[in-house]
Formats: C-alpha cells, sequence, structure tokens
C-alpha cells in the first residue's frame, strides 16, 4: 500500500522560502514512492488554537480533538497519515499564529496528564519540520529544538531544518519605508548559492520519511 505524507504550509506567501522548501520535501517524499496531501493553513475556512475544552480527554474521544473547524481535515489526515512535513516562518521570534493553532491542538489532544503514559498517541509518525527566519540559522536553534522535542514525544520522531537570513523581496528597493537593516546584495547571493542547497536537504529529508 502506498504511504501517505501530510505536507502543511503554515506560512502565507506561495512560491517563497517556506512554501518552496515544503515543496522540494514533499516532491523528495514522493520519488521515495509516496503520496502528498497538501494543506495550506492560510487558506483554509476559519479555524481557531486549542480552546480548552478538554474533549479529548474523553475515553470516547482519546487522541481526537472534538473542535470542529477548518483544522479537523488537517488533523484528520495527519491521525492517518505515514509521515508529516510542517513549515513555518518565523514571525517576531516564533511559529506563525497559524502554526501555532495547529500545533496546539495536534499536540493536546494526546496529552493524557497521567504520569504512567503522558502520550495517547498510538500511531507515530516520522515528523520533518521547516522554519525559515531573516535572521541567522543559529539564532532559532534552541527554539526550534523546542518544538522538536515536543514533536518527538507526541507525534513522531522529528528531524528540522532551519533556513536563515531569507531573501524576503525580490527587490528591497521598492519598499515605501528603506530596509536598511538587511544588506539586499548579500541576501541576493546567499538566495542563488546556499539556499538550492537547502532545497537539496529539505528534499532528502522528505525522501528519507518514507
Amino acid at each position: 500500500m502506498q504511504k501517505k505524507i501530510v505536507a502543511v504550509n503554515a506560512g502565507p506567501r506561495k512560491g517563497w522560502n517556506t512554501d518552496t522548501l515544503i515543496t522540494e520535501a514533499s516532491r523528495g517524499a514522493e520519488s521515495a514512492g509516496a503520496v502528498i496531501e497538501r494543506f495550506d493553513l492560510f487558506r483554509l475556512e476559519r479555524y481557531t488554537g486549542c480552546i480548552s475544552c478538554f474533549g479529548c480527554k474523553k475515553e470516547k474521544f482519546k487522541g481526537h480533538c472534538i473542535c470542529r473547524d477548518g483544522l479537523t481535515p488537517v488533523l484528520d489526515a495527519i491521525r492517518e497519515a505515514d509521515g508529516l512535513i510542517i513549515g513555518s516562518p518565523n514571525y517576531l521570534s516564533n511559529l506563525t499564529a497559524s502554526f501555532r493553532a495547529l500545533y496546539e491542538r495536534l499536540i493536546f489532544q494526546n496529552l493524557t496528564y497521567a504520569v504512567e503514559n503522558p502520550c495517547c498517541n498510538e500511531h507515530p509518525i516520522p515528523v520533518l519540520l521547516i522554519m525559515t527566519s531573516n535572521a541567522p540559522d543559529t539564532m532559532y536553534e534552541e527554539l526550534v529544538n523546542g518544538y522538536k522535542q515536543v514533536l518527538s514525544t507526541f507525534v513522531g520522531p522529528t528531524e528540522v531544518l532551519i533556513s536563515g537570513e531569507t531573501l524576503q523581496l525580490k527587490d528591497y528597493s521598492t519598499t515605501d519605508w528603506p530596509w536598511t537593516l538587511f544588506d539586499a546584495e548579500a541576501r541576493k547571493t546567499r538566495h542563488e548559492s546556499v539556499f538550492p542547497e537547502e532545497c537539496r536537504k529539505a528534499f532528502e529529508l522528505g525522501a528519507k520519511l518514507f
């Protein structure tokens, strides 16, 4: 039976860094024989983060978020998948609010509050977490490793890929306010030289999910 990998884009920009790396990771999984089911969180019906209703703590709903909204098909697909690719840009030193909404609902449904068995997930799957940022890669290693630890515990063994100092605009001179914080030429050079290698790594990590 063909394996299914769910790919989730928690960023809003089509065709840019996060979207591109998720696409490359998905291509890697497909090259190994997987089928991809993709979701773009910014294009779903309305949804929220965890509303703390504790419905998932009832025995009959164990491991299932009972809140029904735009995230429900995503959570259902992940529950039945053989692997998960999820990517987000870094906004204000954390991942996007869309990522956090899914993350809260994905993790909390598997959290039991029982010391002897803290996680009720009976179907762990490999995860690839991708984060992009205009800051250097090293600035957010601790942040991403924290997500890696939690995802590994409640979803499945997690690999991470951080792409820093990304190209945000094709032409920095077109902005109304001068973005003097960035060296536009250096960003362009990095995008042309380093980013293709990160795409290659994303492809390889996607293939390893299979």
